[in-house]
């Protein structure tokens, strides 16, 4: 088919909130259109830089739409990562799915690039131009069509083209899950938009789902209690823990007070939702060792980034926080709430990833799982949340 976008039969398609799912927030841009996966009032409450990023990442955000085309393309504007001395990441890759099956993959190249300096906390960012994505061969018979955007990359959606019209994907009654996390919910080294383990376990229980993981961001933030307590959601779950550790960010007697106070904002919107509190996961250099977490620089100096825990274990007695003295805190404080709260659970994150798997799987850089990693992790979530007895039984299919 003819790339000439004036070709007749190419039919271009506005890109309305009703295509898109996933997303809080949608910003119009000089180019098109940017999802936010934090609403414009919790983004004007904090400066982070960190945050900027990774809530502007759409992981779990995807097009969805009814069509007959064979042909799609996606114009977009990716930003890409560049971190000084580390080898180049990759391009995000854009996953298709047919039908609920994935049938395509591709990448964008091009777009801007934003230039990370961690040793000296500097950012620059370069301006790029707009790239296409492009999948030919679809069937030529009505579906249902997802993109779900690279759940790693900032991503500008310019323009949306098929070569036969498409229309917006009615509400086929599945239930919504809503989850917050840290960059492991993110999807930090997972292969695809939908091999990242939250995408894993909707896809397996048969559920809509909105993903608030952020990278280096799940920090108890009052943003964040009201992002979640204002989305409608039928499911919520929130892992908890392991980015306070890694900014040490906060001591016990703090801890305990900003988890309840989340929990609180959460039920102002949500009293009866099924509440899923999950403690981390085996991280073993954060088990019994506080934060902060530390760039190892004689790994970086080799071209590998990989992460060392910087704390004190004595400091334990002063309050400083390791995923030991976090798990014991939310286990308690979810037994101390849900005796007045029947709808509130709690999993022990090492059900997702202990001991045995940190063996047999170990994370690849001391903090993140590996792509066979998030999809232990989706498989497990899926059958201890939704299964029979789960926090979110009969909740799916």
């Amino acid at each position: 088919m003819s790339t000439d976008h004036r070709d007749p039969r190419w039919i271009t398609t506005p890109i309305t909130p009703d295509l898109l799912r996933g997303a809080l927030d949608l910003e119009r841009t000089e180019h098109g259109i940017l999802p936010h996966r934090l609403p414009a009032r919790a983004r004007a409450q904090c400066a982070d830089p960190q945050l900027a990023m990774v809530e502007s990442q759409p992981s779990g955000v995807r097009l969805v739409f009814r069509t007959r085309a064979t042909a799609v393309e996606l114009d977009t504007l990716p930003t890409k990562r560049l971190y000084v001395g580390a080898p180049p990441r990759p391009d995000g890759v854009y996953d298709l799915l047919v039908d609920g099956a994935l049938t395509g993959q591709g990448v964008v190249t091009g777009g801007r690039v934003q230039v990370i300096d961690m040793s000296a906390g500097t950012t620059e960012v370069r301006p790029g131009p707009v790239g296409t994505l492009r999948f030919t061969g679809l069937p030529a018979a009505d579906k249902d069509v997802e993109i779900w955007l690279p759940h790693n990359e900032t991503t500008e959606l310019v323009a949306l083209r098929t070569d036969t019209p498409l229309a917006a994907v009615s509400d086929r009654g599945r239930k919504v899950w809503l989850h917050h996390g840290s960059s492991i919910s993110h999807g930090s080294d997972a292969a695809s938009p939908t091999s990242i383990w939250p995408a894993l376990a909707a896809s397996l229980a048969g559920v809509e789902l909105v993903n608030l993981g952020l990278g280096g961001s799940a920090l108890l933030d009052p943003f964040t209690a009201r992002a979640v307590r204002d989305t409608p959601a039928d499911l919520i779950s929130l892992k908890l823990g392991i980015n306070v550790v890694n900014a040490d960010l906060m001591r016990l007697r703090a801890f305990g007070p900003a988890v309840h106070g989340f929990l609180d904002t959460v039920r102002e919107g949500h009293p009866e939702t099924p509440l899923l509190v999950v403690s981390p996961i085996l991280c073993p250099i954060h088990e019994d060792t506080p934060g902060p977490t530390a760039m190892d620089l004689s790994a970086f100096g080799e071209g590998r980034l990989t992460f060392t825990a910087a704390g004190d274990p004595a400091d334990r007695a002063n309050g400083k926080l390791t995923l030991a003295v976090i798990r014991d805190e939310l286990a308690r404080i979810v037994a101390q709430r849900s005796a007045e709260d029947p709808h509130l659970h709690h999993l022990d994150g090492r059900a997702l990833y202990g001991e045995a798997d940190a063996a047999e799987l170990p994370l690849p850089d001391q903090l993140h799982p590996d792509a066979a990693t998030h999809r232990r992790i989706g498989e497990r979530f899926a059958g201890l949340a939704f299964a029979a007895g789960g926090a979110f039984a009969a909740s799916g299919r």
